[in-house]
Parts: structure tokens; sequence; C-alpha cells
């Protein structure tokens, strides 16, 4: 199994598309973004509007856009407004607006320090968006509800061997082509399933991949999340992915600041977080050999090995 590539289209096809989708031909300004580990990424203006493209050629990689972006931006959660989607030859692709601002990632240490508690509290309005008009658990399908039917059964439909026609088929290969190890992946596992029963009652909008090169800042304040791989779940995945990604930050004191002042308490906290981080941690070590990112995937598998004794 080689590194993943992503898909290649023209750019005269790019504007074809954007033309018809948007019912205008301005389209001006069209030029690639970086970020993004599977779409290919464009940003562009039209009728004095910015928008952008993503394309993909996985299967399905954009059927829930429309469903999440409706369901957030309606209970107050900054996410772009889902302007099109489609398919063209092997490809799909997805347009929307395009937010103001640049990723939290380019910031400086104290401009993320500064814009913490705002984002402590949208993803606290982001996990507690209502579900209970939907139902299932794991990846969200285009009409609102789960693919399985517990948060075990997610669990082990995605680490399962058999894969078909998305990013991880026949990602088994990998124990025998790269750096990851089917010893370690498997202590790994053992302990995410001690954990999952913690986790298995909770079930929230999750994100799916909250961390800072999905988050826009203006510099001072946060202008919106975008992208995401949507599931149902414990809403302290996402806090997990945060805690990960934003560096020296104490991401989950700044949480626990936050609920303590509102009142709430969150059982199993510790045993929770636990079992997000495995998950977490075990997606992203198959992810980094796929990548031949050997340096990360070492990082993390020290970290993982030795987070319980």
């Amino acid at each position: 199994m080689t590194a993943y590539e992503k898909p290649i289209l023209d750019r005269q096809e790019i504007e074809q598309i954007l033309s018809t989708q948007l019912g205008t031909c301005h389209i001006t300004e069209l030029e690639p973004l970086t970020g993004g580990n599977l779409s290919r990424v464009f940003s562009f203006r039209y009728d004095g509007r910015a928008g952008v493209i993503k394309l993909s050629d996985l299967a399905g990689a954009y059927d829930t856009e429309r469903f999440v972006s409706k369901l957030l931006t309606s209970h107050g959660v900054p996410f772009p407004q889902c302007l099109g989607e489609g398919q063209v030859n092997e490809l799909s692709y997805s347009i929307l607006e395009r937010l103001p601002g640049s990723m939290l990632i380019d910031c400086t240490d104290e401009q993320k320090q500064a814009q913490l508690p705002e984002l402590i509290r949208i993803l606290a309005r982001m996990n507690e968006v209502p579900v209970d008009m939907t139902k299932g658990y794991g990846w969200i399908k285009p009409d609102g509800s789960g693919t399985s039917p517990t948060w075990m059964a997610h669990v082990e439909s995605f680490f399962a061997e058999d894969q078909i026609g998305n990013f991880w088929e026949g990602w088994y290969d990998l124990f025998r082509t790269t750096c990851l190890e089917k010893s370690v992946f498997d202590e790994c596992y053992a302990r995410l399933l001690h954990y999952v029963p913690f986790n298995e009652p909770h079930r929230h909008f999750v994100h799916g991949d909250f961390h800072p090169w999905n988050i826009m800042s203006s510099g001072d304040r946060i202008t919106g999340i975008i992208d995401g791989n949507c599931v149902y779940g414990d809403f302290l995945h996402d806090l997990d992915t945060l805690r990960g990604t934003l560096g020296g930050l104490d991401v989950v004191a700044a949480y626990k600041e936050n609920i303590d002042a509102l009142g709430i308490i969150i059982p199993n906290f510790d045993e929770r977080m636990l079992g997000a981080r495995y998950f977490k941690g075990l997606d992203a070590m198959r992810f980094y050999a796929k990548m031949d990112w050997e340096n990360a995937y070492y990082e993390l598998r020290d970290s993982l090995i030795n987070l319980i004794n």
C-alpha cells in the first residue's frame, strides 16, 4: 500500500462545475489551498463572494455535508453554508462558502491562548446540538442517521480488516509494508475495547477532526469550523483531538474550568478521555504509517504505549 495521493482535475473543468452549480460565469481567483489530507481544495470568488470547492476520489466523501451544514448553522455553530455538491467522472465535489480568516494553526501561541476560551465555548455548543430526532452511532448518513447500532459496533467496523471502497481498503497491508507494528496496534486496540463501555452511553454530534487546521481564526477571534469526519458518539472525542493538536496549551484544564463555571459534572471523565485517546490514536497511527510519516508515528506510538501502566 502506497501513500495516498489526492485527486487532480483540470482547472477548466473546475470552473465549469462552479459555473453550473452557482449559476454564474463570473468565477475568478481560482487558487489551490494548502491543507486537506484527503481532498484537493480550491478557493475562488463569484459575484463578490468567497467560496471553496473540495474534490475527492473517495466514495461518498461529501454525502453528509449538506445535512451537517444545516444542522450546525441552525444551532449557532459557525460552519460554512453548503452551496452545492455532486460528482464528475470518478470525483466527488462539495462547494461551500469560505469563512474569513486563516487556520488557527498559523496563529502564535499567545493568540491561540487568548482564543482558547471562545474555542471551548464553540466546542461545547457544537457537541450540545440536539440529535434526538435521529438514531444510530458512528458515521452520519445523508438522512442524518448513524450507520451503526452502538458505539462498540462502530469501533469494530472502523478497525475491521475488511474495508471496501474507502480510504482504508486493504489497510492490513500496512503491517507488512510500513512502520505500523501489529503487536503494538493490537495492544492499544485491546485497551480501547476496555474503555469503550465508558463512552458507549453518550451520544452527541462529534466533529471528528476538531484540530487547528480545521478551525478558522482572524487572529484575535474564532471565525468558524470547517470540514470534519462527523459521527454520533461521545463528545469527549473532540476534546481529546483538540488536546493533542494545540501544542503546549492546557486544553483540558480550560474545558474543565468552563464546565465548572456552568455547574456541569461529566461522569467518568478520565475513563472516557482514555477511550477517546486510544480511538483517535489508533486511527492516527495507521494514517501516519500510510502517509510515510514515520517520526509522527513513533512519537504517537510511544505516547499510547506509555499512557497507562
